[in-house]
Order: structure tokens, then C-alpha cells, then sequence
């Protein structure tokens, strides 16, 4: 895993964190302010119900009774406050036959009893009109009883503890977004640090590795000039090649790696490119027996490293002309997407038995479907490996198909 794979790795971890975090908050802020009012609601139908009970009137002694928080079930007991409420009593013909008002300075007389008759002909016992909550019942003598309680102290209440916890959740949020990003940053470190040791040690082993190869090479050169050419120094020959252009891969797989300097790109003629890196390939498809195609669309630019394009388009039709079906065809394509301002490459051939395949597996390093195959036709099971390394660092992504007897290699540059 690279430096810039860890990091995305780190903002997916941050990202989970945070997340799982809001939800946790979302659950419990709602949870206890639907909690707080519910109680609320609870006590304050507590105290209606003792109004009604009492014709009217919340006890003997006024509109309070005070008593000692001695316990628990003492914080949840609507007997310690004072309350403001309006009692009315109607007769028959919805006659008022006795009012008791207990609001502080009386209040608005007319207004209160006008919401006394508004409440009166509701069909719902118990609920809340504007900032009061009210309960319709009947006193002793058998009239029927509004009372209607002052809730202003309570819907506050219950506001204040909703826009505290909105508060204290955010600042948890950030406070903790700093936090896991600090810490997470420190935890990536040693991985991003082996990251690029490992990186270095690929470079320095192919460096060193290519001495002895050449002194092999040499020495095998020599024998067949002293005693000719055998099987065996053909056969050695060959795999030195082989170790060659497997550490040239292993070098290609780090630099593919390493992070695109945009301020130095220059723009150039992708079109040109991709059909340069094609035409190349023409007599090698030509001895296979293999037509190939190109519908490349002309002056597709990009500030882009034309060197990146090139390889991306020999690793892809070299790769087609290795697996095509034998008088298969392979088509190359380039066209323009997002009104010109990008382009998607897509190098096609025929695979019959690609059916049932797992594409996403074919950018696994040293991964073979058919390793006898693949070693037969000269692969390291490491070209498109690179290939995804070259269009991710150039800005694009990379995806494989199989469709109606054909493989496509499709790569979007936005």
C-alpha cells in the first residue's frame, strides 16, 4: 500500500469515525429531549388532573405546595413550583357558572376566558393550545371543568436543553474531528514511512540486481561465441531478459506510485499520442493474425505527462494483442467527454472465455487467470498493475468489462 493509498485509507477512517459519532449523538440528543418533554408533558397533565380532581382549585393552600427534594422520584414530582392556571366552569347551556383565575396579577381577564370557551369546545380531553396545556373534565357537581396551565416555563426549558445539546453536540464534533485527526495522523506515520522504504528498496534491488544480469548475459555471450549456441544458453538468455524486463516493470510499479507534479505539465496532443502508441503495435497484431482498429478523434489536449499516456496505451493493446481470440479483432478508441474538457480511452478485444471472469482482479499484482498462458505469451502478471497506477496518478480512473464476447480496458480522465 502507497503513501497517498494510506492517507485516502486515514480520511475513510476519519470519515467512519465522525460519522458513527454523529449518529451516536443524534440518538442520544433525541433521545433525552424527547425524554425531557415527555416528562414534562407528564408532569404537567399531573397537575391538571389535580385541578380537576380538586373542582378547579390545585390544593387548599393556593396555587404551590412546597416540599424537600429528599429523593430521586422527589426531582420528578410537579409538587414543589408554582403554577398559573385558569379554571372554568360551564353549565348546560354553556353558561359560565364560576371562573378561578390564579395567574399572576390576574392576567388578561377577557383574554383568558375567551380561551376558556376555544378550549371548552374541543373534542380532545387533554392537549395544548399555543403556550398552555389544558384538560377538560367535570367537577363534582357534575359541570363540565376547563382548566388551562401556564407552560411557558416548560416549552422554554425544553428549548434551552434542545439548543444546549445542539451545541455541546457540535463542539464535541469538532473537538473530536481534531482529536482522530491528529491521533490518526500519527498512527499512519510509521506506514507511510514503510511505504516509502519499500518503494526505495525496489529501486535500490533492481539497481543492484541489473550488474549481475549483465556479467550472466556477458558470460553466456561468450561461451557461444567459443563453442556456439546451445539450448542452454539460449534458454539462459532468455529468462535474463525475462529478469530485465520484470525489474524494469518493478521500477515502472514505483514511479507509478509517486505523486504527479502538475505546476511542470505541458499540454499535449493526446490524439497524437495514443495514436503513435498504437501504430507501433500494427506489425506485431498483423503476425498474430489479429485486425486492429483505432477510432481515435483528433485534437483531444491535456496538461498531462505524455510520457504516462504512452505507457498506459502500450501496457493496454499489449496486453489485448496477448489475450485476443485467434482472428479476433482489438479496437482502440479515444473520444472526448465532459464537453472536451476530459477524455476516456477504452482499448477493446475479443476474449470468448472472459465470461464469468472477476475483472477487478485483473490490477492485482503478480495475478494470473492462466498462468500457463500468461508466462507463454512473455507476462509478469504485473502490466495492468501499472497501467492502474499511471491513469490514477495522471488524474484518471481505470475499470475492466466483459460484454457480448469482448474485454474492454476503459480509462476516464475527467
Amino acid at each position: 500500500m502507497n503513501a497517498r493509498r494510506i492517507r485516502i485509507l486515514r480520511f475513510k477512517f476519519i470519515l467512519i469515525s465522525m460519522f458513527s459519532l454523529m449518529i451516536t449523538m443524534l440518538v442520544i440528543s433525541v433521545g433525552i429531549n424527547v425524554a425531557n418533554f415527555r416528562t414534562s408533558v407528564s408532569l404537567v397533565r399531573q397537575v391538571l388532573q389535580h385541578i380537576v380532581e380538586n373542582d378547579g382549585e390545585l390544593s387548599r393552600h393556593g396555587t404551590s405546595v412546597k416540599v424537600q427534594l429528599g429523593s430521586i422520584s422527589d426531582v420528578f414530582s410537579p409538587r414543589y413550583k408554582q403554577y398559573q392556571y385558569y379554571s372554568c366552569v360551564y353549565g348546560e347551556d354553556h353558561e359560565v357558572l364560576q371562573v378561578m383565575n390564579h395567574f399572576v396579577g390576574q392576567g388578561d381577564e377577557e383574554h383568558l376566558q375567551e380561551m376558556a370557551d376555544r378550549i371548552s369546545e374541543s373534542i380532545v380531553p387533554f392537549g395544548r393550545y399555543d403556550y398552555y396545556f389544558y384538560q377538560i373534565g367535570e367537577n363534582s357537581d357534575g359541570n363540565v371543568l376547563v382548566v388551562f396551565l401556564d407552560g411557558t416555563m416548560e416549552i422554554a426549558a425544553a428549548a434551552r436543553l434542545f439548543y444546549w445539546t445542539l451545541l455541546i453536540c457540535g463542539v464535541g464534533m469538532v473537538v473530536t474531528l481534531i482529536l482522530v485527526g491528529i491521533f490518526s495522523q500519527r498512527m499512519i506515520q510509521p506506514e507511510i514511512e514503510n511505504s516509502m522504504r519499500q518503494k526505495q528498496f525496489i529501486t535500490n534491488a533492481s539497481h543492484e540486481l541489473k550488474t549481475p544480469l549483465s556479467v550472466i548475459r556477458a558470460n553466456v555471450e561468450l561461451m557461444e561465441i567459443m563453442g556456439g549456441e546451445t539450448e542452454l544458453s539460449q534458454s539462459t538468455l532468455k529468462q535474463v531478459d525475462r529478469m530485465n524486463g520484470l525489474l524494469q516493470n518493478l521500477v515502472m510499479i514505483a514511479k507509478s506510485e509517486e505523486r504527479e507534479d502538475h505546476s511542470e505539465l505541458m499540454e499535449v496532443d493526446v490524439s497524437a499520442l495514443v495514436k503513435e502508441s498504437v501504430q507501433s503495435f500494427q506489425a506485431a497484431a498483423t503476425q498474430e493474425d489479429l485486425t486492429l482498429e483505432t477510432r481515435i478523434e483528433e485534437n483531444i489536449k491535456r496538461k498531462m505527462d505524455g510520457s504516462r499516456i504512452r505507457t498506459l496505451t502500450t501496457i493496454l493493446v499489449d496486453n489485448a494483442i496477448k489475450y485476443c481470440d485467434k482472428d479476433g479483432r482489438i479496437t482502440v478508441s479515444l473520444v472526448p467527454i465532459r464537453r472536451g474538457k476530459g477524455f476516456q480511452l477504452t482499448v477493446s478485444n475479443t476474449y470468448a472465455e472472459g465470461k464469468g471472469l472477476d475483472c477487478s482482479r485483473f490490477f492485482d499484482r503478480f495475478y494470473r487467470q492462466d498462468s500457463s498462458r500468461n508466462i507463454d505469451k512473455g507476462g509478469y502478471g504485473i502490466g495492468l498493475s501499472i497501467a492502474e497506477g499511471v491513469c490514477r496518478q495522471s488524474g484518471g480512473v481505470i475499470k475492466a468489462e466483459w460484454k457480448d464476447g469482448e474485454i474492454s480496458f476503459v480509462c476516464r480522465f475527467s
